[in-house]
C-alpha cells in the first residue's frame, strides 16, 4: 500500500483559491478545502489556525491572479490603456465570484483609493500610461484614478449580473473616458 501524499500548505491555499472562482469564496471551509483535496479536515488545521486564514490566503493568490491576467496584454486593443482595462472588464465576466471575493468582500482593505494608486502597485500600468498619454507621474495618477473608477464601475455591475456584456459599448465608454481624461488635463481641470 502506497503513502498518501503529504498535503502542503500551498495545496490547501490553491484548492481554497479554486473554491473561490468555483463555487464563490462564502464557501471556503475546513470541509470544502478537505475534500477538495481528498484528505481530512485535519491536515487544514494543521497548517492554518483559523479557516479565516485560508481565506485570505486565497485572496492573495487571487490578487496575484488577477493582476497577471490584467497585465497580460495581447494587442487585441489599439491602445494599451484601452486593452487593459478591457482584460479587467473581461476578468469579471469570466471569474465573477472570484471578482466579488478580491473586490466586494472584507478582504479588500486598501482604505481609499489614493492609498491604493501608487507606483508600488501600480508601476507598470503607470508607465504604460505616462507612455501612452506622454505625461508625468503625477498627471498619470490623475488620468489613471479617472479611468479605473469607470472601469471598475462597469466591471462591478457585471460581476454582479446588473448589466450584460457588450464589448463595443465598453470599449466606447472606456476611450470616453481616457480621452476625457486628456481633455481634462489640457485644459488643467483634471483633479
Amino acid at each position: 500500500m502506497t503513502a498518501k501524499a503529504k498535503v502542503t500548505k500551498e495545496m490547501i491555499v490553491n484548492a481554497a483559491f479554486e473554491i473561490a472562482k468555483e463555487v464563490g469564496a462564502e464557501n471556503i471551509n475546513a470541509r470544502t478545502v478537505s475534500q477538495k483535496l481528498d484528505c481530512s479536515t485535519q491536515p487544514v488545521l494543521y497548517h492554518f489556525k483559523r479557516i479565516e486564514d485560508v481565506r485570505i490566503a486565497a485572496h492573495k493568490k487571487g490578487s496575484e491572479f488577477h493582476i497577471n491576467y490584467v497585465t497580460n496584454l495581447r494587442g487585441k486593443y489599439e491602445r494599451p490603456m484601452l486593452e487593459m482595462g478591457m482584460r479587467y472588464i473581461q476578468f469579471a465576466v469570466e471569474e465573477k465570484n472570484l471578482f466579488r471575493f478580491l473586490f466586494h468582500s472584507n478582504y479588500y482593505t486598501n482604505g481609499c483609493l489614493s492609498d491604493w494608486l501608487t507606483e508600488e502597485n501600480l508601476g507598470s500600468v503607470f508607465s504604460v500610461l505616462k507612455i501612452q498619454a506622454k505625461v508625468d507621474n503625477q498627471q498619470a495618477y490623475s488620468m489613471f484614478s479617472q479611468i479605473f473608477l469607470v472601469t471598475h464601475g462597469i466591471a462591478s455591475l457585471l460581476a454582479n449580473n446588473a448589466m450584460i456584456y457588450d464589448e463595443a459599448y465598453c470599449i466606447k465608454t472606456l476611450s470616453n473616458a481616457y480621452f476625457g481624461a486628456m481633455y481634462l488635463l489640457k485644459e488643467g481641470e483634471l483633479l
